[in-house]
Protein backbone atom coordinates (compact mmCIF):
# COMPACT_ATOMS: atom_id res chain seq x y z
CA UNK A 1 0.00 0.00 0.00
CA UNK A 2 1.41 3.18 -0.78
CA UNK A 3 2.04 6.59 1.36
CA UNK A 4 -1.13 8.09 0.06
CA UNK A 5 -3.63 5.19 0.28
CA UNK A 6 -2.18 4.61 3.87
CA UNK A 7 -2.75 8.69 4.58
CA UNK A 8 -6.08 8.05 3.21
CA UNK A 9 -7.83 5.26 5.07
CA UNK A 10 -7.28 6.79 8.54
CA UNK A 11 -8.19 10.55 7.55
CA UNK A 12 -11.38 8.97 5.84
CA UNK A 13 -12.38 7.12 8.81
CA UNK A 14 -11.43 10.09 11.27
CA UNK A 15 -14.14 12.13 8.70
CA UNK A 16 -16.58 9.51 8.95
CA UNK A 17 -16.89 9.09 12.53
CA UNK A 18 -16.70 13.03 12.76
CA UNK A 19 -19.63 12.60 10.91
CA UNK A 20 -21.51 10.12 13.07
CA UNK A 21 -20.22 12.21 16.35
CA UNK A 22 -21.59 15.26 15.23
CA UNK A 23 -24.98 13.60 14.04
CA UNK A 24 -25.49 12.10 17.39
CA UNK A 25 -24.78 15.43 19.21
CA UNK A 26 -27.60 16.56 17.22
CA UNK A 27 -30.23 14.19 17.07
CA UNK A 28 -31.67 13.31 20.51
CA UNK A 29 -34.38 11.44 22.22
CA UNK A 30 -36.54 13.27 24.49
CA UNK A 31 -39.24 11.21 26.90
CA UNK A 32 -42.66 12.63 27.40
CA UNK A 33 -45.02 11.58 29.32
CA UNK A 34 -48.59 12.71 27.40
CA UNK A 35 -51.98 12.62 28.62
CA UNK A 36 -54.09 10.27 27.07
CA UNK A 37 -56.30 12.34 25.33
CA UNK A 38 -53.73 13.46 23.22
CA UNK A 39 -52.44 10.34 21.98
CA UNK A 40 -53.45 10.83 18.39
CA UNK A 41 -51.92 13.80 17.76
CA UNK A 42 -48.86 13.64 19.57
CA UNK A 43 -48.27 10.42 17.61
CA UNK A 44 -48.83 13.07 14.30
CA UNK A 45 -46.19 15.47 15.58
CA UNK A 46 -43.48 13.21 16.39
CA UNK A 47 -43.26 11.92 13.12
CA UNK A 48 -42.66 15.78 12.03
CA UNK A 49 -40.73 16.48 14.46
CA UNK A 50 -38.25 13.96 13.78
CA UNK A 51 -38.12 14.35 10.53
CA UNK A 52 -37.63 17.86 10.87
CA UNK A 53 -35.18 17.69 13.70
CA UNK A 54 -33.66 14.68 13.62
CA UNK A 55 -34.84 14.04 17.47
CA UNK A 56 -36.67 11.41 18.35
CA UNK A 57 -39.71 11.31 20.85
CA UNK A 58 -40.90 8.70 23.33
CA UNK A 59 -44.16 9.12 25.00
CA UNK A 60 -45.90 7.35 27.42
CA UNK A 61 -49.73 7.88 27.97
CA UNK A 62 -51.70 7.93 30.56
CA UNK A 63 -53.44 10.10 33.32
CA UNK A 64 -52.42 13.36 33.94
CA UNK A 65 -52.87 12.70 37.74
CA UNK A 66 -51.41 9.48 37.41
CA UNK A 67 -47.86 10.90 35.89
CA UNK A 68 -47.70 13.82 38.57
CA UNK A 69 -47.25 11.03 40.99
CA UNK A 70 -44.88 9.38 38.99
CA UNK A 71 -43.15 12.17 38.07
CA UNK A 72 -42.35 13.10 42.23
CA UNK A 73 -41.42 9.83 42.55
CA UNK A 74 -38.48 10.18 39.79
CA UNK A 75 -39.65 9.15 36.44
CA UNK A 76 -37.57 9.79 33.65
CA UNK A 77 -40.00 12.35 31.98
CA UNK A 78 -38.41 15.24 30.46
CA UNK A 79 -41.35 17.01 29.51
CA UNK A 80 -44.88 16.57 30.37
CA UNK A 81 -48.07 17.63 27.93
CA UNK A 82 -51.00 17.45 31.06
CA UNK A 83 -54.60 17.40 30.31
CA UNK A 84 -54.88 19.93 32.59
CA UNK A 85 -52.75 23.73 33.65
CA UNK A 86 -53.31 22.97 37.22
CA UNK A 87 -51.14 20.32 37.43
CA UNK A 88 -48.10 21.74 35.37
CA UNK A 89 -48.50 24.76 37.89
CA UNK A 90 -48.31 22.74 40.59
CA UNK A 91 -45.05 21.22 39.71
CA UNK A 92 -43.78 24.67 38.83
CA UNK A 93 -44.32 25.39 42.11
CA UNK A 94 -42.74 22.64 43.48
CA UNK A 95 -39.69 23.46 41.36
CA UNK A 96 -40.34 20.35 38.86
CA UNK A 97 -40.02 22.17 36.00
CA UNK A 98 -37.48 24.54 33.89
CA UNK A 99 -38.17 28.16 34.92
CA UNK A 100 -40.22 29.69 32.14
CA UNK A 101 -40.75 26.71 30.48
CA UNK A 102 -44.67 26.34 31.15
CA UNK A 103 -46.99 27.28 28.29
CA UNK A 104 -50.64 26.06 26.86
CA UNK A 105 -50.61 23.82 23.79
CA UNK A 106 -54.35 22.77 23.69
CA UNK A 107 -57.73 23.97 25.27
CA UNK A 108 -59.73 20.38 24.82
CA UNK A 109 -63.08 19.53 23.96
CA UNK A 110 -65.75 17.09 25.87
CA UNK A 111 -67.96 15.22 24.25
CA UNK A 112 -70.64 12.70 24.74
CA UNK A 113 -70.20 9.41 22.42
CA UNK A 114 -71.76 6.45 21.48
CA UNK A 115 -70.12 4.02 18.87
CA UNK A 116 -73.49 3.52 17.41
CA UNK A 117 -74.25 5.80 14.45
CA UNK A 118 -77.69 8.20 15.28
CA UNK A 119 -77.40 6.86 18.92
CA UNK A 120 -76.81 10.73 19.81
CA UNK A 121 -78.88 13.06 17.92
CA UNK A 122 -76.31 15.97 18.53
CA UNK A 123 -77.52 17.23 22.08
CA UNK A 124 -77.80 16.07 25.71
CA UNK A 125 -81.21 14.67 24.84
CA UNK A 126 -80.30 10.81 25.31
CA UNK A 127 -78.30 12.16 28.41
CA UNK A 128 -81.68 13.50 30.00
CA UNK A 129 -83.74 10.42 28.88
CA UNK A 130 -81.56 8.32 31.00
CA UNK A 131 -82.60 4.84 29.05
CA UNK A 132 -79.08 3.76 28.87
CA UNK A 133 -77.56 1.32 31.25
CA UNK A 134 -74.33 2.60 31.43
CA UNK A 135 -72.06 5.61 30.83
CA UNK A 136 -68.57 5.98 30.80
CA UNK A 137 -66.27 8.42 31.97
CA UNK A 138 -62.46 8.48 33.19
CA UNK A 139 -61.51 8.70 36.67
CA UNK A 140 -62.68 12.40 37.57
CA UNK A 141 -59.79 12.40 40.57
CA UNK A 142 -56.88 11.68 37.66
CA UNK A 143 -58.32 12.54 34.52
CA UNK A 144 -59.28 16.93 34.21
CA UNK A 145 -61.63 14.87 31.18
CA UNK A 146 -63.22 13.19 34.06
CA UNK A 147 -63.49 15.79 35.76
CA UNK A 148 -65.11 18.08 33.35
CA UNK A 149 -67.72 15.36 32.60
CA UNK A 150 -68.94 15.41 36.35
CA UNK A 151 -69.66 19.17 36.38
CA UNK A 152 -71.68 18.44 32.93
CA UNK A 153 -73.67 16.07 34.80
CA UNK A 154 -74.09 18.28 37.88
CA UNK A 155 -75.33 20.99 35.30
CA UNK A 156 -77.52 18.63 33.96
CA UNK A 157 -78.76 17.47 37.73
CA UNK A 158 -78.17 13.84 36.79
CA UNK A 159 -74.98 13.46 39.21
CA UNK A 160 -77.66 10.90 41.52
CA UNK A 161 -79.57 9.46 38.47
CA UNK A 162 -77.01 8.23 36.96
CA UNK A 163 -74.19 7.24 39.53
CA UNK A 164 -75.54 3.87 39.79
CA UNK A 165 -74.86 4.05 35.65
CA UNK A 166 -71.48 5.27 35.25
CA UNK A 167 -68.36 2.42 34.95
CA UNK A 168 -65.17 4.72 35.23
CA UNK A 169 -62.15 4.54 33.63
CA UNK A 170 -58.57 5.10 34.28
CA UNK A 171 -58.02 7.63 31.84
CA UNK A 172 -60.00 8.74 28.91
CA UNK A 173 -58.43 6.22 26.63
CA UNK A 174 -60.19 3.51 28.96
CA UNK A 175 -62.64 5.85 28.80
CA UNK A 176 -63.44 5.42 24.81
CA UNK A 177 -62.46 1.97 24.85
CA UNK A 178 -65.53 0.91 27.41
CA UNK A 179 -68.19 2.78 24.72
CA UNK A 180 -66.15 1.35 21.76
CA UNK A 181 -66.10 -2.33 22.96
CA UNK A 182 -70.15 -2.18 23.65
CA UNK A 183 -69.35 -2.56 27.37
CA UNK A 184 -71.12 0.86 27.80
CA UNK A 185 -73.83 2.72 25.69
CA UNK A 186 -72.28 5.83 25.75
CA UNK A 187 -69.91 8.25 27.18
CA UNK A 188 -67.61 11.05 27.82
CA UNK A 189 -64.46 11.25 26.01
CA UNK A 190 -62.00 14.01 24.69
CA UNK A 191 -63.20 15.11 21.24
CA UNK A 192 -60.19 14.26 20.00
CA UNK A 193 -60.39 10.63 19.91
CA UNK A 194 -63.42 10.92 17.74
CA UNK A 195 -62.97 13.99 15.40
CA UNK A 196 -60.54 14.31 12.48
CA UNK A 197 -60.58 16.61 9.54
CA UNK A 198 -63.60 18.69 11.09
CA UNK A 199 -65.82 16.28 12.07
CA UNK A 200 -66.83 13.07 13.83
CA UNK A 201 -64.98 10.58 12.51
CA UNK A 202 -67.27 7.30 13.59
CA UNK A 203 -70.62 6.60 15.75
CA UNK A 204 -72.73 9.72 16.61
CA UNK A 205 -71.72 12.11 19.50
CA UNK A 206 -73.15 15.57 21.39
CA UNK A 207 -69.73 18.29 21.46
CA UNK A 208 -70.48 19.61 25.05
CA UNK A 209 -70.67 23.29 24.87
CA UNK A 210 -67.88 24.99 26.63
CA UNK A 211 -69.47 26.56 29.04
CA UNK A 212 -70.83 24.04 30.69
CA UNK A 213 -67.58 22.87 32.44
CA UNK A 214 -64.35 24.31 33.67
CA UNK A 215 -62.22 25.17 30.57
CA UNK A 216 -60.13 22.40 29.92
CA UNK A 217 -56.61 24.05 29.41
CA UNK A 218 -53.57 21.65 28.50
CA UNK A 219 -50.38 23.29 29.46
CA UNK A 220 -46.45 21.67 28.73
CA UNK A 221 -44.18 22.08 30.67
CA UNK A 222 -40.27 20.92 30.39
CA UNK A 223 -39.72 18.94 33.15
CA UNK A 224 -35.82 19.26 35.76
CA UNK A 225 -34.88 15.99 34.15
CA UNK A 226 -35.06 17.80 30.41
CA UNK A 227 -33.44 20.72 31.04
CA UNK A 228 -30.23 20.04 29.85
CA UNK A 229 -31.38 17.73 26.99
CA UNK A 230 -31.85 19.68 23.65
CA UNK A 231 -34.30 17.81 22.37
CA UNK A 232 -37.21 18.78 25.17
CA UNK A 233 -36.61 22.15 24.12
CA UNK A 234 -36.76 21.63 20.54
CA UNK A 235 -40.18 19.57 21.05
CA UNK A 236 -41.15 22.54 23.15
CA UNK A 237 -40.55 25.29 20.33
CA UNK A 238 -41.99 22.61 17.88
CA UNK A 239 -45.29 22.57 19.61
CA UNK A 240 -45.96 26.04 19.39
CA UNK A 241 -45.08 26.17 15.73
CA UNK A 242 -46.98 25.98 12.68
CA UNK A 243 -46.84 22.56 11.77
CA UNK A 244 -47.71 21.35 15.07
CA UNK A 245 -50.44 23.94 16.22
CA UNK A 246 -52.13 22.47 12.43
CA UNK A 247 -52.33 19.28 13.36
CA UNK A 248 -53.73 20.08 17.00
CA UNK A 249 -56.25 22.03 15.66
CA UNK A 250 -57.03 19.51 13.03
CA UNK A 251 -57.87 16.97 16.21
CA UNK A 252 -60.82 19.71 17.90
CA UNK A 253 -58.77 21.45 19.85
CA UNK A 254 -58.61 24.86 20.48
CA UNK A 255 -55.63 27.30 20.47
Amino acid sequence: MNSCARTFIPTALAALIGCFAFASAQADEVQVAVAANFTAPIQAIARDFQQDTGHKLIAAYGATGQFYTQIKNGAPFEVFLAADDSTPEKLEKEGDIVPGSRFTYAIGTLALWSAKDGYIDGTDKVLLANQFKHLSIANPKAAPYGLAATQVLAKLGLTDKVKAKIVEGQNITQAYQFVSTGNAELGFVALSQIYKDGKVSEGSAWIVPEAMHDPIRQDAVILKKGEHNPAAQALAEYLKGPKATAIIKSYGYHL
